[in-house]
């Protein structure tokens, strides 16, 4: 994150729009899943966690009904985890279910590169074969996918650059709701 202070901000939606955003996306995660008899909420660890957290407690009260959801850490499934300066540190895998024959809804804050999905997919098949598996994410970053994966629901969509940062910060842990581009200070 240090280099993200080095770099102009914008914020692109605020707390209100975040939270609208959120709903629409409960409710088309209703218009697919219906009573949700069969579905389960997979939040991709770090970052992904607080948007399906956020999904679980609108659908709980808006279908009646308490909703399946789990954590998944993807730290050794990433492709780039040896590569880094500093050693990655695992979160928490929290999955206490079986998802053998569900309809797993995989949820991350994010969409760039596809790399992480990619990895979700790896991670998420030790805990059995599901009968299908979408992906949410809040931001699509528009023509950065470098695998031929997409999101099923999309918050909102942002066209970036490459060398731009989205980030997505919470009440939980940034101490507001906010979603964000970062760029480089001499453009």
């Amino acid at each position: 994150m240090s280099n993200l202070k080095r770099m102009e901000q914008i914020e692109i939606i605020g707390e209100k729009q975040l939270n609208l955003t959120l709903k629409r996306l409960a409710y088309e995660l209703i218009e697919n899943h219906t009573n949700f008899e069969n579905s389960v909420l997979i939040g991709l660890q770090p970052r992904g966690i607080y948007v399906a957290k956020r999904l679980k407690e609108l659908l709980d009260k808006i279908t009646g009904k308490e909703i399946t959801i789990g954590a998944l850490d993807i730290t050794f499934y990433r492709d780039d985890f040896r590569r880094r300066d500093v050693p990655a540190i695992p979160s928490a895998t929290n999955i206490d279910f079986v998802i053998e024959n569900k309809r797993v809804i995989m949820v991350d804050d994010v969409f760039f590169t596809g790399r992480t999905t990619r990895s979700g997919l790896d991670a998420m098949l030790a805990f059995g074969r599901p009968i299908d598996v979408e992906l949410l994410c809040l931001v699509e970053r528009r023509f950065s996918a470098q695998l031929p994966l997409r999101p099923n629901y999309i918050g909102l969509s942002v066209d970036t650059l490459k060398s731009e940062r989205v980030s997505v910060e919470w009440k939980e842990s940034d101490g507001k709701d906010s979603v964000k581009l970062f760029r480089s200070d001499n453009g």
